[in-house]
């Protein structure tokens, strides 16, 4: 057997591991909360970008809360979980691409300033909740999701901080904006 790969007792005990209970709910209740800031954030700024986001926390907070049911369950239960968000998370992304695509279409300009404000938070908490569940990366595969998650999260409102600093820069909604004027 692996170091990755270890017997369901074993595992449970670890996944069981209080600080991890512990940094779930912590990771839960940030996600909860950034999903209500961003998904504001995206109504009022009319940005694509934040509502991604918002979004993604919001997945990712049921992700947590998946996390948290199945930890002391069997491996096999725990796998199948991890499974089940990624493919949660891969519908979530095809919504947002369909929407992005529905909002350049229509050539709105959103407002940048709140992207980057909004955005500055979201890679706040992100970093923060991927640094507290760093010590847990090399878990089963329920716990390494939610790292991974969290990591990619960071390095995703990083896109959104581009994306408003684009906005910014050009005054135009996309990329294919300024092939329209």
């Amino acid at each position: 057997m692996s170091a990755h790969c270890c017997g369901d007792a074993a595992c449970s005990s670890a996944s069981a591991d209080p600080r991890f209970r512990k940094a779930l709910w912590v990771a839960l209740a940030l996600n909860a909360l950034m999903f209500i800031v961003e998904l504001g954030a995206s109504w009022t700024s009319g940005s694509v970008s934040l509502l991604a986001d918002s979004i993604d926390f919001f997945g990712d907070a049921a992700n947590y809360a998946i996390s948290l049911v199945v930890l002391g369950m069997g491996v096999a239960t725990r796998a199948r979980a991890a499974l089940f968000k990624a493919a949660c998370m891969g519908a979530f992304g095809v919504f947002v691409l369909g929407k992005a695509l529905w909002t350049l279409k229509s050539g709105a300009v959103p407002e940048s300033a709140t992207m980057g404000v909004v955005g500055l938070a979201a890679l706040a908490v992100n970093a923060g909740v991927a640094l507290m569940l760093y010590r847990f990366r090399s878990g089963d595969a329920n716990m390494r999701s939610v790292w991974i998650c969290s990591r990619n999260d960071a390095l995703g409102n990083v896109a959104v901080m581009l994306a408003a600093l684009g906005v910014f820069g050009t005054g135009m909604a996309g990329p294919t904006s300024a092939l329209q004027r």
